[in-house]
């Protein structure tokens, strides 16, 4: 599948996209906002990734994840998803990364943008949920700007892979109703 907007394509991860995962995601300061992805991270864990996401086209499908290409450079630069799928209650999580020399651009809110519409309107979900690290100010910043509610804190609910530290996770909800009344 492919999503696209102005600058990106968010598309299936490859085996071509393996090279470009392990430069973007080898990175401490990458890695240690997500929760399983190890460090360092190698070519053995960027094909074990790549495998494993090809196996997720199982009916129904319960989770999306994209390579998030730079159109203007043909180069992978992040990873998002749709996870957690539940179409009986209409839930579902996004999950978001973006390599360092990429932060601060604009790309993960493009592309989330994108991940939410495609959620209420293609999926027909009524409700998505960001779950950062509570330290996380990035990816806390980047749910408010999108017009999430932070709904609290789960304690101690994460132990991140990359570091072995255990942290807490904002929890920020928005419904498809209120995505629709801002963007009208």
């Amino acid at each position: 599948m492919k999503l696209t907007t102005k600058r990106l394509i968010l598309r299936d991860i490859t085996a071509k996209d393996a090279k470009d995962l392990v430069n973007q995601i080898n990175n401490i300061n990458v890695s240690k906002w997500l929760l399983v992805v190890p460090y360092p991270y190698t070519m053995k864990d960027a094909k074990w990734y790549i495998n494993k996401c090809r196996k997720k086209k199982k009916k129904p499908i319960t989770s999306y994840s994209f390579s998030i290409e730079l159109k203007a450079k043909h180069e992978i630069i992040g990873g998002m998803g749709i996870s957690k799928i539940d179409y009986e209650q209409g839930t579902a999580d996004i999950d978001y990364w973006i390599g360092e020399d990429y932060w601060r651009q604009g790309y993960a809110s493009e592309g989330v943008r994108r991940l939410i519409n495609y959620s209420f309107n293609t999926l027909k979900l009524r409700r998505l949920t960001i779950p950062p690290f509570a330290t996380n100010r990035g990816s806390n910043g980047l749910a408010k700007s999108l017009g999430f509610t932070y709904e609290g804190k789960l304690r101690q609910v994460a132990k991140c892979k990359a570091t072995a530290k255990i942290h807490d996770e904002n929890v920020w909800g928005l419904l498809r109703n209120e995505w629709k009344n801002k963007n009208k």
